[in-house]
């Protein structure tokens, strides 16, 4: 391989992204491994990497906030997770040819560093590292979107939200014509990490509590632990009305 990378690939891969470099050495840096940078000298990708991992993390994030508006926390962290994953950028950077222009020593070389998962994804966070210094986050930020184009999760119908306090004044007025009650128990924790107890009860007298860090998450764990205890009475339970997710630890109805 030679020391440099030919110009006319550094056009091609300029152009596969949309982007065209005014500091092209920071191109060059992105492509550079850090074998190489051993063997011969100069500046590797390692620190464009780190910066490049939270461009795209941040990047992907706000696509994903922005197209699932109903999908909660946990599932856009799910979400998050596959489109950021060594594989999934791996497959990337095949996509755009980014194995054809790195800058490897001859021992990764010869071990087939051009196509393996962990140094075709470093590149390419090193890649939008680079694109970050260069033309600012919208520009890293729209590179994301161009290169996942087509490539995002449609998510399934355990995505969507759940609103348990719905579902269990649904299924209490249905058992027993009458609806459950929340009250706020004893709160713990210095102000900036404050834990929130709710308490609810259902029309038969049983109560069960649960924490959080709000007030609203608290209603709902503590109304989707009574639709898993509801579940176990009532095993005829419509199955709409179930939560889809196995209990979470919490504290046992009195």
């Amino acid at each position: 391989m030679s020391l440099e990378i030919p110009s006319d690939a550094l056009r091609t891969l300029q152009s596969g992204i949309h982007y065209e470099f005014k500091q092209v050495k920071l191109l060059i840096q992105a492509l550079t491994h850090t074998s190489h940078a051993n063997e011969h000298g100069g500046t590797h990708n390692e620190r464009l990497e780190f910066l490049g991992d939270a461009v795209l993390e941040l990047a992907v994030s706000d696509v994903l906030y922005r197209k699932f508006p109903e999908a909660q926390e946990g599932h856009l962290t799910r979400m998050r997770s596959a489109m950021v994953s060594e594989t999934a950028l791996a497959g990337v950077a095949r996509r755009m040819g980014l194995g054809d222009c790195l800058l490897l020593g001859r021992g990764e070389e010869s071990q087939g560093g051009r196509d393996k998962n962990s140094v075709l994804s470093d590149a390419l966070e090193a890649v939008l590292g680079a694109v970050y210094l260069d033309g600012g986050l919208e520009a890293a930020s729209e590179r994301v979107k161009f290169l996942f184009e087509g490539h995002w999760p449609s998510p399934p119908e355990t995505f969507r939200p759940r609103d348990f306090k719905s579902l269990l004044q649904e299924a209490t007025q249905r058992i027993w014509k009458s609806r459950p009650s929340y009250a706020l128990g004893a709160s713990r924790g210095p102000e900036h990490a404050k834990l929130y107890s709710v308490i609810v009860t259902l029309p038969d007298g049983t109560r069960l509590e649960w924490e959080e860090r709000s007030m609203r998450k608290a209603e709902q764990g503590a109304a989707e632990q009574a639709l898993h205890l509801l579940q176990e009475r009532y095993p005829d339970m419509p199955e709409n009305d179930a939560p889809q997710t196995p209990p979470r630890k919490s504290k046992k109805p009195e």
